[in-house]
């Protein structure tokens, strides 16, 4: 009776144990179909840029670092007077002089802006690019916003004996400029761009050996450094100062200090300002610019922008 009862015991543990196994195994698959549908999916964050950094694609003589939204058209009138040293007799250069472009450009894909423009310093046409290329998001994981400008402008005057234009090519030169910019705070933004200028052909000058010698490098280096405050949702400050790096052999350009006043609606901006940049295009501001601010040589300008979506 004990060997029965023995043996009987041992079957029972054997099924026991292989119950106990399944029963594990069950348990552990459920557990992992669980945790399976109850794993949450991978969360990923969409990135939040900062919007406005300034209020529009120009601040007084320079780009910012803004490229609209696709679709947007914009038409510019850009108006430089003349200097204000001579008083009442020009009326402090209202009366004076002007320079005057028309600008045109448009969006035609996300963060690329193409433009050109006419102007009557030189009779010149522009064409031009701008492309965004960092964006500064709110959570600082991008802390600045850049872009990249570059344009090619044409004299179109007709060739005399006055003109340094032998060939198609001394007709042109060429900008380039790189804009780095923070929004710091809701009012207040800031921004940098070193630039580089080129002009296939300059003016010249016949030294005591009768030989040509150029009057300016072909190459010129500069950088700006601008600014915006807002002082209220309509209404900003807007300053800019442009030091040329490049050293000429003769003339060299004087730096540029501007400051003045932005108003924005909801499709227009309108800056007047004061400073002593002449004229309007970049390039030719930083090489040719012998307005002298430490003299008072300053004059009054204004930009207006007009922008419509499509």
């Amino acid at each position: 009776m004990k060997i029965e009862k023995y043996y009987t015991l041992s079957i029972l543990t054997r099924i026991s144990l292989v119950l106990l196994i399944g029963l594990a195994t069950c348990f552990n698959e459920l557990i992992a179909q669980d945790s399976a549908i109850a794993a949450p999916a991978p969360v990923v964050k969409k990135k939040v840029y900062v919007k406005n950094t300034f209020e529009d694609t120009y601040l007084i003589d320079n780009q910012t670092v803004m490229v609209p939204i696709k679709g947007t058209f914009e038409f510019d009138i850009q108006h430089r007077f003349g200097t204000v040293e001579h008083g009442l007799k020009d009326l402090f250069g209202l009366f004076a002089g002007a320079n005057m472009r028309l600008g045109f450009s448009y969006v035609p894909k996300k963060n690329l802006q193409v433009g050109f423009g006419v102007t009557n310093d030189k009779m010149q046409v522009d064409l031009s690019a701008k492309y965004a290329l960092l964006k500064q998001t709110k959570n600082n994981s991008m802390p600045i916003s850049a872009s990249l400008f570059v344009n090619t402008v044409m004299d179109t005057r007709a060739k005399n004996s006055s003109l340094p234009i032998v060939e198609f090519s001394d007709r042109l030169s060429f900008f380039s400029q790189l804009i780095i910019a923070r929004k710091i705070t809701e009012s207040f933004s800031v921004q940098v761009a070193p630039s580089l200028s080129y002009f296939n052909n300059v003016e010249g000058y016949y030294d005591k050996a009768g030989v040509i010698q150029p009057k300016f490098n072909n190459t010129h280096l500069a950088i700006s450094f601008s600014g915006r405050y807002k002082v209220s949702r309509s209404m900003s400050l807007i300053a800019n100062y442009d030091q040329p790096l490049t050293q000429h052999p003769m003339n060299n350009p004087h730096p540029n200090i501007s400051f003045g006043l932005e108003m924005k609606s909801s499709g227009h901006d309108f800056q007047v300002f004061a400073g002593n940049y002449g004229s309007i295009l970049p390039q030719n501001n930083n090489l040719f610019n012998q307005n002298d601010f430490t003299k008072g040589q300053f004059l009054v300008g204004f930009n207006i922008s007009r922008l419509w979506n499509f």
